[in-house]
């Protein structure tokens, strides 16, 4: 029998396709480099940073059954992931994302996910059919949710009383979407990560910096935020206060997946027992590694 998971991480969980290169790009550049296909996605990546720390991530996603869906599966359970609960479709194609990244950064991505998008709300029937949880008895645990998924799916997890009992963790959206995050704000159970565009775009307003960004979301209602602001101070906001702390400085090779490293590292950390202060420190301490390539992904 499959051991319960710590944690459901649901969302995308898709092959990520990243061209990397040491020179400056800008549009037209034609570089040498490496190309990589990986597991990724917002739930995949915070899965396997979950698992690094020692935790049990059951994935809640839409994987296809086609020969790309096969491997990724594969891939996914020999990292440590529990797969018995993913969607598995017989009409959708696995989702893929494609990134370009150079010594400046990210210069361009696309994120094909449009099976995840298709499959909706059937990614979470484990939740209602008593497989992980129930009406009359929903899931306690902690929920790391990706911030992409449709507008109309978040909004009925906010209202959901399947997620009533749930430590609901909002990843990091795409700044495009990140107004989908707005029905998640005020509920009383869910944290929310963003960086400052997003706080910006969410607001619509221009923060100085995350700590303003914070006092502004909880000016919204938010109950609990978490705002990043890249190599600059980064900020936790509560009713209980906003606490800052700077990165710590490192050599950036990549920038991909950089915010599902924090939210991870962030989510363990408070798992252990530790400080709002302690947490916070831990996952940009992780971040870090990440973003300086000493953490393989």
């Amino acid at each position: 029998m499959t051991a319960r998971p710590d944690i459901l991480c649901i969302g995308a969980v898709l092959w990520d396709i990243v061209g990397r290169s040491p020179a400056h790009l800008t549009m037209g550049s034609d570089v040498p480099g490496r190309i990589t296909r990986l597991p990724g996605g917002v739930a995949m990546n915070i899965a396997v940073t979950l698992a690094r720390f020692g935790m049990r991530p059951g994935l809640l996603a839409a994987i296809g059954r086609d020969a790309e869906g096969e491997a990724l599966v594969s891939a996914c359970g020999s990292l440590g992931l529990i797969t018995d609960h993913i969607y598995r479709s017989d009409d959708l194609p696995t989702d893929r994302y494609m990134a370009v990244e150079g010594a400046n950064g990210l210069v361009a991505a696309i994120a094909d996910a449009h099976s995840l998008e298709a499959a909706g709300a059937k990614i979470l029937r484990p939740l209602s059919d008593g497989s992980l949880g129930s009406s009359a008895r929903p899931w306690n645990g902690p929920v790391a949710l990706d911030g992409n998924l449709t507008q109309a799916l978040l909004a009925e997890i906010a209202g959901s009383g399947l997620f009533a009992a749930a430590d609901l963790r909002i990843a990091p959206a795409s700044p495009g979407k990140a107004e989908r995050l707005l029905p998640l704000l005020p509920v009383a159970n869910a944290t929310i990560y963003v960086n400052r565009e997003e706080a910006e775009l969410i607001c619509q307003r221009t923060f100085g910096d995350a700590r303003a960004a914070a006092e502004g979301l909880l000016a919204r209602g938010t109950a609990r935020m978490l705002v990043t602001d890249g190599g600059r101070s980064t900020a936790d906001g509560s009713v209980d206060g906003v606490l800052t702390a700077e990165p710590p400085p490192v050599l950036v090779t990549r920038v991909t997946g950089a915010g599902d490293a924090f939210m991870a590292a962030h989510i363990a950390a408070e798992t252990r027992g530790e400080s709002r202060a302690d947490a916070l420190q831990s996952a940009l301490e992780a971040a870090a590694h990440h973003v300086s390539g000493d953490i393989g992904s």
